[in-house]
């Protein structure tokens, strides 16, 4: 039998029914907008009404007389004034206005994929921070997280920038190797390709990540506001360090937290080594370096690459010489070793007088060697010494006679570094992309923040002497005669150096000659006692190691 068809009225009647529920949604939403006004005001009036309330019940009972008098007495003179009444209603409904006006909702908590990524961290966490034994454990699978993490903040794409952990007591902290682990999984759960600090409250069982965010590289080479024997290395976080430097950055004047290197008699850190990938800045560190020397001091550069990064510098006032060759570094170390011998010389004989050192023996000297390790297999394949070896007196007495060594080398030649070198560097950087074991080796501690792949060039970490780790960030002093060069660093940089000497003789040619040495071994009636070696770093234990 077939099947009658519904009535009309039963199969067109929800077609209808969802036709004037959307008639009446649109008439709802045009008298909200026609009737928005009044809805804010008669809302602020509610507000100021419950406010008026929580006041008069807040009022003790023995003042709420005399209030009231003074209330009566106010109405009574808004009465009397001309045009009073309207102007306190406007006001009144200016006040309403805005006590009921809309405001942004604020967020109180996590929300749904906030709350399932702290799940999920807090799951991964659990192998780590708990043990079978525990009869209550913090960290439990299925258990409440929000015991664990005491303080989160999200990002707009809803990753992670802070987090406070509470953990076991019975964590091992005080090991590495198990601190490491929990920062490699924080790492890889919160997102790759940011830069994490941890910090770890050993006393309390805390641990708080947050997400660094990227040093400046606007700052260029500039006249920077130190005194003599304080050089700036670069820049760092802000709450790193307890000193600013007011600088002239793409975006105006500001006071950026500066990494200070001092150098001198009284220094603890007299010498630097900086080791970075190929094109990661050491040799803008030591541009930037001599550019700062050169108003208080002399330089000798020895490029052991090279490849004329320093020739703006040649035949600049200060400058004693740019050596590329394998010749010509050798005679200017070697006359740079006989310059320390000199000063020292000179200044334990005017000790011994009573008077004050001579004024050749004040003037700082720096010797910035870049690259040694080429020159180093230069001069054994032609059978001569390691210019390294000529650097031992002025790393070891340098302080003492006012000579400053900085040395850059690459990772992939770090192990041709003389033992010299190793013990006398108390100040150590690392430039561009390294691993966490890389940066151990040559800092001698492993930095508090998670190293990124991709980093700017002049972007590494510093430490000076036993301090701490730091970022840094180095200013952008590069080769003003390269052609890549941008027109503003360009300028940067020939503003900063000096004027050309007359004369384009080399002022280390007339100095190398026998005298220092005839100065040095000439007899004297009282020989002043050659000055001990200063207490030079702990050594580094282990290798540098080379890239790969």
């Amino acid at each position: 039998m077939a099947r009658r068809p519904l009535p009309r009225i039963l199969s067109s009647g929800s077609a209808q029914i969802a036709r004037s529920r959307e008639i009446a949604r649109t008439a709802a939403d045009s008298a909200t907008d026609v009737l928005h006004p009044l809805i804010t005001v008669s809302r602020g009036l509610r507000k100021l009404a419950a406010l008026a309330r929580a006041k008069w019940a807040a009022t003790p009972k023995e003042r709420r007389g005399p209030t009231l008098l003074l209330v009566a007495a106010c109405v009574l003179v808004v009465a009397l004034v001309p045009y009073g009444p309207l102007l306190a209603l406007v006001t009144l409904m200016a006040a309403a206005a805005w006590k009921g006006r809309e405001r942004p909702v604020v967020k109180t908590g996590p929300d749904d994929a906030e709350i399932a990524r702290l799940k999920g961290l807090y799951e991964a966490l659990v192998p780590y921070f708990s043990v079978p034994e525990d009869p209550a454990p913090l960290f439990a699978h299925g258990g409440d997280w929000s015991g664990a993490f005491a303080e989160y903040a999200f990002d707009g794409d809803g990753r992670l920038t802070r987090l406070r952990i509470t953990y076991p007591p019975y964590f091992t902290d005080g090991e590495p190797a198990a601190r490491a682990r929990i920062e490699q999984l924080l790492h890889a759960k919160s997102g790759r390709g940011r830069e994490y600090r941890f910090d770890w409250d050993e006393e309390g069982n805390r641990l708080v990540m947050s997400v660094l965010p990227a040093l400046p590289t606007t700052i260029a080479a500039q006249r920077f506001v130190t005194v003599p024997g304080e050089t700036v290395l670069g820049f760092t976080d802000a709450d790193a360090v307890q000193r600013t430097v007011p600088v002239v950055a793409a975006d105006g004047t500001e006071d950026a937290p500066a990494v200070v290197w001092r150098t001198g008699p009284r220094s603890t850190e007299p010498h630097l080594l900086a080791v970075g990938q190929p094109g990661s800045g050491t040799t803008s560190l030591l541009r930037s370096i001599a550019l700062q020397a050169l108003p208080h001091g002399d330089v000798l550069i020895v490029d052991g690459g090279g490849t004329g990064e320093y020739a703006c510098l040649t035949g600049r006032d200060g400058v004693l010489a740019v050596e590329c060759g394998l010749s010509g570094s050798l005679t200017s170390l070697e006359w740079a070793a006989h310059e320390t011998e000199r000063r020292l010389i000179a200044a334990n004989r005017a000790r011994q007088a009573g008077h004050p050192a001579p004024e050749d023996t004040r003037r700082p000297l720096w010797i910035l060697l870049d690259r040694p390790g080429v020159l180093g297999h230069l001069a054994a394949a032609d059978g001569r010494p390691d210019p390294q070896e000529l650097l031992q007196v002025p790393l070891r007495h340098g302080r003492a006679a006012q000579v400053t060594v900085v040395v850059a080398e690459q990772f992939d030649s770090a192990d041709t570094l003389s033992e010299a070198v190793r013990t006398h560097t108390r100040a150590r950087i690392v430039l561009g992309p390294a691993t966490p074991e890389q940066i151990a080796a040559v800092l001698g501690a492993e930095p508090h923040t998670t190293p990124t792949p991709q980093v700017p060039a002049g972007r590494g970490y510093a430490r000076l002497g036993t301090g701490p780790v730091l970022r840094l960030q180095v200013p952008a002093t590069p080769d003003p005669y390269d052609d890549a060069t941008s027109e503003a660093h360009r300028q940067a940089v020939l503003e900063l150096l000096p004027e050309r000497r007359a004369a384009t003789t080399m002022a280390i040619a007339t100095v190398t000659a026998p005298e220092p040495a005839r100065t040095v071994a000439a007899p004297e009636p009282a020989p002043a006692p050659r000055a001990e070696p200063e207490p030079g770093p702990a050594p580094l234990h282990a290798p540098v190691p080379a890239e790969g």
